[in-house]
Formats: structure tokens, C-alpha cells, sequence
């Protein structure tokens, strides 16, 4: 698969989409007719109280998680009429993912982790490994890891492993990251780091960013902030 192109600015869209899950007492329906629409290098956070669906409707955004109706556009491409190859392809190409828990795999290193989602799409890119390797090592220098490129996930501070998660996230230079609270396990201080560091970042590179976050004050410094209440998305 070649790199995704964008014929406009809009990177990621949704149109109508509405989730649902069955429980024994009946369905519930989480998320109904929601509509977005993200454009190349802004920066978006959305809110709301535990249990509205801001991740589920996070999951839906990045194809990890399918609606129940309604349609997901990604550079330019419905994610619904793409098999799982093909989906899993447009991800690594497009998308960079930051989670709550950094998620880092435990028995490689910080550069073996920044290395990997550029591993996977090697062969669309045209990678070889000492090429993946050097764009990590300066994915992990950006964010002030130079000096721990050989230390594993259980070697680094709280604030460390959420910094190579963002390398990771970053490295492809990606249309757009999708933030899961990811500064929700980390203290104040180093929550501000982290969130100033993959907003910098953000705009150097010019990916976009949608986050969802339970710090009014990190959303405040995005430039829109969107509410889920009810299953419907307002401004």
C-alpha cells in the first residue's frame, strides 16, 4: 500500500455514526448520529462524563472498534469498505495511536518499540531496518530520549514511558493521533510535559490531533472542544 493522499484538508471524517451494545436488559445505545470532521494539523478534545463514549467513539474514529451505523472516512477512504488487511495498512500509514497506559511492549526497548509501527509498514514505505532504525532513534531524540534508546519499558520512569508511546505514535509522521487520556496516569507536572510535548510536536510536524481527556484545563489549549453528552457530540 503507497502512502495515503489527501485530496483536501480533511483527514478523518465520520457521518451519522451511531453505537450500540446488547445487554440482557436490551440494547444501549452509546453514541447516536454523530458527525466530524478533522482537519490536516488541528487540534481537537473531546469531553465529557465517564461512560459517554468518548473512547468508544475514539475506537470507531481509528478502526479499531466498528459502528453500528454511519460511515468512517480516512484519507479519504471508508474504512468499512476495506478488508482487515487493507484497514490495518491505512492505520499504520495514517494513524498514530496514544493510550492512557503506554501500552509498550515489555521485553523491547525504547527504540525497538519507536521502530516498530515503522517494522510493519516497511514494505509500503520502501524501508530497510537501518533506515527505520535512524528515524527512531531521531523520533526518541525529539522527545528527549536520545540517552534511553536501549533502556526496556521497565527501566523508565512513568513520564519516560509515555514519552516513547508518543515517539511511536509520531514516528510515521502520521495524518493524525488519536489521544486516549494520555496523561490521565501521570502527576501534574509531568502531565504538562508530556501534553506540551506532543502539542509542539504536533504542530512541527502538522498532524493532526484528537484527544479525549478528563483535564479541562489540557482541553482548553486545543483549539476546538467538543462535548459528548447523550450520545450526541456538540461544540
Amino acid at each position: 500500500m503507497s502512502e495515503p493522499t489527501v485530496q483536501s484538508d480533511v483527514v478523518l471524517a465520520c457521518s451519522r455514526i451511531a453505537k450500540s451494545f446488547s445487554l440482557p436488559s436490551g440494547d444501549v445505545a452509546v453514541l447516536r448520529g454523530i458527525d466530524l470532521t478533522i482537519k490536516r494539523g488541528e487540534t481537537v478534545a473531546i469531553v465529557g462524563a465517564s461512560g459517554s463514549g468518548k473512547s468508544t467513539l475514539l475506537h470507531i474514529l481509528g478502526g479499531l472498534d466498528a459502528p453500528t451505523a454511519g460511515v468512517v472516512r480516512l484519507a479519504g477512504q471508508e474504512m468499512s469498505a476495506l478488508d482487515a488487511t487493507a484497514q490495518g495498512a491505512l492505520r499504520n500509514q495514517a494513524l498514530g495511536f496514544v493510550y492512557q497506559f503506554h501500552h509498550l511492549l515489555p521485553e523491547f526497548t525504547a527504540l525497538e518499540n519507536v521502530m516498530m509501527p515503522l517494522l510493519l509498514g516497511a514494505k509500503a514505505r520502501g524501508l530497510t531496518v537501518s533506515v527505520a532504525e535512524q528515524r527512531a532513534r531521531e523520533m526518541l531524540a525529539e522527545v528527549g530520549l536520545a540517552h534511553r534508546v536501549d533502556h526496556k519499558p521497565g527501566e523508565l520512569s512513568g513520564g519516560e514511558r509515555q514519552r516513547v508511546a508518543v515517539a511511536r505514535a509520531l514516528v510515521t509522521r502520521p495524518l493524525c493521533v488519536l489521544a486516549d487520556e494520555p496523561t490521565g496516569n501521570l502527576d501534574r507536572k509531568t502531565a504538562d510535559q508530556v501534553f506540551n510535548l506532543i502539542l509542539e510536536l504536533n504542530q512541527r510536524i502538522g498532524t493532526a490531533l484528537v484527544m479525549v481527556t478528563h483535564d479541562a484545563s489540557l482541553a482548553a489549549k486545543m483549539q476546538r472542544v467538543l462535548t459528548i453528552s447523550d450520545g450526541v457530540l456538540a461544540a
